[in-house]
């Protein structure tokens, strides 16, 4: 690896690039005593942008950061919340569209409100998450945007309490409360 840049007592310090020995850029930002340390760009071996965003002692950290594939594609935008598993924000699928938002927390649907879409960037549903799992309220829609069921969830299983579900019109017909996932 080719470094270029500023030192401060032979270590990287400030801003700089580091290329491969073809003389295609890696990174491009800013160091502090010899690790990346604030705004960066990660590029892959061809030199395409896989990454853009904070670091901190050498690691994706705190803070806004678009995350991209081998071929450039955005796949992420939102915050980094302690690295790089470890985000809230946008999600996207191979073609650009949105599939989903929320917090991510090492690679798993976690804690909080969420949204799921589908292939075509279309709602398909917004509730609670925990643990990768659709668990306490949320809203299921079809793929023309309208309601089919709300209610609660656990562990992804429509589960506990008053349960709505409606047609393909959007008419509510069935209205009942279960427990444990059976009706009462």
């Amino acid at each position: 690896m080719i470094f270029q840049g500023e030192y401060l007592n032979e270590v990287k310090y400030g801003k700089g690039t580091e290329y491969n020995s073809e003389g295609i850029i890696l990174f491009e930002g800013e160091y502090l005593n010899g690790l990346k340390y604030g705004k960066g760009k990660e590029y892959n071996k061809l030199g395409i942008l896989i990454f853009e965003g904070e670091y901190l002692n050498g690691e994706k950290w705190k803070g806004k950061g678009y995350e991209y594939d081998k071929d450039g594609r955005l796949i992420f935008e939102g915050e980094y919340l302690t690295g790089e598993k470890n985000r809230k924000g946008k999600e996207y699928n191979i073609d650009g569209k949105l599939v989903f938002e929320g917090v991510s927390l090492n690679d798993i649907k976690m804690d909080g409100k969420g949204y799921e879409y589908d292939d075509e960037g279309k709602l398909i549903f917004e509730g609670e998450y925990f643990e990768n799992e659709r668990n306490g309220n949320g809203k299921q829609y079809d793929i023309d945007g309208k309601l089919l069921f709300e209610g609660q969830y656990l562990n992804g299983v429509r589960w506990n309490g008053k349960v709505k579900i409606y047609d393909n019109n959007g008419e509510l017909i069935f209205e009942e409360k279960y427990i444990n996932g059976v009706e009462k």
